[in-house]
Parts: C-alpha cells; structure tokens; sequence
C-alpha cells in the first residue's frame, strides 16, 4: 500500500512506501514498480524503485501529475499475489587481490576471514533496488553481525565485478567506478549488458541471489 503520492520536481512523482528498510516493503514497490511499467501508461517514460520508495518520470507533453496520480490510485495491485523472480547464482572469486578489504573487515567485525566468508556465502540475498550506476544490485539482508560502515575514504576506482558489503547490504560493481563499499571478491559474471536492449540487468528488483565461492582458476576459467 502506497502511504502517499507527491510531487517530485516538474515532471515525476514521489511515491513513499513508508519508512521500513525491509523485504515486505520492498516487495510492496516492486509489485507496483512491475504492475505500472506492463500496463504501459501513456505518458510515463521512467520508473525508478528504491528500498521504500516509487519515483515515476512523466512527459509533461503527453500527461501531467494529476493524470498520473489517478492512474495509480485506481490501479489494482494484489499485494499478497507471489511476485514473479528469478533466483540467480553469482561465481565469487575471493583468493588475492580480489579480496582488497578482507582484513579491515577481520578487525572491524571480530572475525576471521574464514568465517566472514562462511557467514557470506551461507545466505540467499533479495535484490531490493538497482542504481548508483547501471545495474548495480543492492543486496540483502547481511545477518547484523556482518555489517560494517563504508570506508572512511572511498576508493578512487573499485574494480569491475568487485564484490562489496556495507551495512545490511552487499553489492556488485557492473562498471569500474568510484566507491566505498567493503570488497571481498571479485566475479567473472557480467551483471550488467548494455548490448540487450530489453532487459541489459540480470539481477533485477525481486530477485533472489546465492553467491559461490570459486578459485582463481575457475575465475580465469570462466565462460558466460
């Protein structure tokens, strides 16, 4: 259930979903995020879903705030129908160079490596959102005694594939960007294509994600 729906700029709206951080939440916009984007409303030209939270993008030319705001108070969501998701299962290289934060995290959680990895690997993650750039994934729920802060200053460039951990979340980095996330692994898998027109993001809100730890040679072995 939509809490409330309101301006955002000229051209968008806001629709909040309350402030949980949670799956049941989630699942309430992704619900919403599909229904509106299959019944193909005139005039919307992006949807954007985060934790909690539905941004719609119209074209001003073509509708306005109004118009849209009833279009999605009288759609007709089930909120207790099963979701269609995909469950998806992301190779994880975590050996050398590939594991840049490992022993910041041994301090930081009071683990050894081995059990951080144990404790990673060990869980299926929900795909709550994707952004910050292209098809990156946010991930979770990391159990809270694997959760630990950003660094206290981000990297210039994180390695394409690499795999992060910050708060009640884990990632991966779909292009080399900047970034402050915990990397623990590196994957082989392209998570995101921007040659597939109509769907480039293999992990999509919704989703469910189970990673598997490989060698360095299975790494380089690796063939989509």
């Amino acid at each position: 259930m939509i809490k409330n729906i309101s301006n955002l700029g000229d051209a968008a709206l806001y629709c909040d979903f309350g402030k949980e951080v949670n799956k049941e939440t989630n699942s309430k916009v992704v619900k919403y995020f599909k229904d509106i984007k299959e019944k193909n409303i005139q005039g919307i030209i992006n949807l954007a879903p985060s934790y909690n939270k539905l941004i719609i993008s119209f074209d001003l030319r073509m509708t306005n705030f109004k118009a849209i705001k009833k279009e999605i108070e009288n759609l007709e969501v089930n909120e207790t129908s099963n979701q269609i998701s995909k469950k998806i299962e992301i190779p994880v290289c975590c050996e050398g160079s590939f594991s840049l934060d490992i022993e910041r995290l041994e301090k930081k959680l009071s683990f050894k490596r081995d059990k951080i990895y144990e404790n990673f690997f060990d869980k299926e993650y929900f795909c709550y959102m994707t952004g910050f750039i292209a098809g990156m994934p946010f991930l979770g729920d990391l159990d809270k005694t694997m959760r630990a802060n950003r660094l206290e200053t981000p990297r210039v460039k994180v390695p394409k594939g690499s795999v992060g951990l910050t708060e009640q979340f884990a990632n991966i980095y779909t292009f080399e960007s900047p970034g402050g996330w915990n990397i623990i692994g590196n994957t082989p898998v392209r998570i995101f294509d921007n040659l597939k027109d109509k769907n480039p993001n293999l992990i999509s809100p919704g989703d469910t994600v189970v990673f598997n730890q490989i060698s360095v040679e299975d790494y380089k072995n690796y063939n989509e």
